[in-house]
């Protein structure tokens, strides 16, 4: 029998939940809420590998070890599937990304007073925390704020309210500012001289008309299963090189020998090029215009068997006709789902449906929709890319009767 004040599971938000419903803050499983408030910690609680935690939003659960980070990911996953009433058999092995490994990450930047703040927001707040060090980001891109944060001290503007985005691309690091403006030449050679000195492969500015690139030596791309894809600004990335391969790996063996597939919500064509090759076509359906644009380009000037179309699948799923012609669909939508293209995948006859989701609530309502087509739950592999936090990813494969 449980102790009343045992930490049986992460919540959602991650707080830690006793056997009699009471939420902990910094609680992993197996530690106990004494009588008098205090937390005595169990074998899963770890020292926090960061010394911004836990002020700083980007993490929330440095004080799990790797086996309690595990179970809470495997954990979300499945929780959401018996939420929507549906079993979700034998789940896969959870995997997590390690430390230093995340390839994307945005920052905010803020003058006040005489100190520039760059970093994380507080979880639920608009304050920055200023950091020293983050052992989530890959270190090109960790090696960027120092020398940025003093490059933004150089600057007069003492209202300076920034986002700076960071991804690392096949060239080094891009960097996409928006907040700043550039006022006179001695502003404009000292940003270009950053980025030549820290070897940034691109440099945009977004002063209110969209981002525009002030520094890009070489185009700059971003290696897809062996297929250079040019990067756009603000294209959607998957968060660790790791993670990707771990969904990848999922999908090529969940549809190995399909030879038609339609790959929804394709953008650049993550899984679009990992899937397609000898006796597989994939039709790569997306809305975003610049991520269409490259992903066709990579196609053809690679010669892969790749056909990219421009669609908003929100606007214009579709239809059970279209879809009838693949013998696999695979679809990666934003974090709200996919629930009117599910619907009419769920009347479709496609054989077998891979659905790769960042977001196990929203995937969970639209996988009750398949299921309730007449689908079968036949594989479930969850994935922490995003390396402490309660942010979970996974990869699901639907059949058919």
């Amino acid at each position: 029998m449980n102790q009343p004040g045992r930490i049986l599971r992460i919540a959602a938000k991650g707080e830690g939940q006793t056997a009699d419903g009471r939420y902990v803050t910094l609680a992993a499983p197996g530690d106990v809420l004494e009588a008098d408030g205090t937390l005595t910690h169990g074998p899963d609680h770890a020292a926090a590998a960061c010394r911004h935690f836990p002020a700083c939003g980007g993490c929330q659960l440095q004080h799990l070890s790797d086996r309690a980070l595990a179970d809470h990911v495997r954990g979300r996953v499945e929780g959401a599937a018996r939420g929507q009433g549906l079993d979700p058999g034998e789940v896969a092995p959870p995997h997590l990304s390690p430390p230093a490994s995340r390839r994307r990450a945005k920052l905010h930047a803020q003058v006040i007073g005489k100190r520039v703040l760059l970093g994380f927001r507080e979880q639920g707040s608009h304050k920055i925390v200023d950091i020293k060090e983050c052992p989530v980001l890959a270190p090109e891109l960790a090696a960027l704020i120092p020398p940025f944060r003093r490059l933004l001290e150089t600057r007069a503007d003492r209202s300076l309210s920034a986002d700076i985005a960071l991804t690392l691309a096949d060239q080094g690091p891009t960097v996409d500012l928006s907040g700043i403006t550039m006022q006179g030449l001695a502003q404009t050679e000292a940003m270009l001289d950053f980025a030549q000195a820290h070897a940034v492969a691109r440099l945009t500015l977004d002063q209110g008309d969209g981002p525009e690139t002030v520094w890009e030596p070489d185009p700059v791309t971003v290696t897809l299963s062996g297929v250079p894809v040019g990067l756009p600004p603000g294209a959607f990335l998957q968060a660790t090189s790791d993670g990707e391969a771990a969904l990848i790996s999922a999908a090529r063996e969940w549809l190995a020998g399909a030879p038609t597939i339609a790959d929804l919500f394709s953008g650049l064509g993550t899984f679009a090029f990992a899937l397609a090759g000898p006796g597989t076509k994939v039709l790569a359906v997306e809305a975003a215009r610049d991520a269409h644009l490259a992903c066709q380009a990579a196609a053809r000037i690679n010669g892969r068997p790749v056909h990219a179309l421009h669609r908003d699948l929100f606007r214009g799923p579709l239809q059970i006709e279209e879809l009838n012609r693949f013998a696999a669909v695979l679809l990666d939508p934003p974090r709200a789902g996919a629930r009117d293209q599910v619907a009419l995948l769920a009347g479709s006859a496609v054989p077998r449906i891979v659905y790769i989701s960042c977001n196990p609530a929203s995937w969970a309502k639209d996988a009750a929709t398949l299921v309730e087509g007449g689908y079968r739950l036949a594989g479930l592999v969850p994935v922490g890319q995003f390396r402490w936090s309660t942010h979970v990813e996974l990869a699901s494969l639907f059949v058919k009767g």
